[in-house]
């Protein structure tokens, strides 16, 4: 970085930072309108799946059973359980 020593200096420093900031600016607004991807956690589909499969869990049904129903691989409804695991857990905690 060079030392800025006149007003014409400062005033050139200025523009070149401000063009900086306006490249930065539209590259963060490029990032949040961009689709994100992967798991999902937690949006309505999710949470509806979420909901059927404890209604399943709690009647008795076991994880490949629930699988099968659900058209859900086992992974899946292991990570359901797992949140439904801690969800259980934390609430217990409470309880006491």
């Amino acid at each position: 970085m060079r030392k800025i020593e006149t007003l014409e200096m400062a005033l050139e420093r200025i523009k070149e930072l401000e063009a900086e900031n306006q490249k930065l600016n539209e590259e963060l607004e490029y990032y949040r309108n961009r689709k994100v991807s992967g798991r999902q956690k937690h949006n309505d589909k999710w949470q509806s799946i979420y909901n059927d499969f404890v209604v399943l869990y709690e009647s008795g049904m076991s994880i490949a059973e629930i699988a099968k129903e659900k058209k859900l691989s086992e992974r899946t409804i292991y990570r359901y359980k797992a949140y439904y695991d801690k969800v259980m857990s934390e609430q217990k905690a409470l309880a006491e």
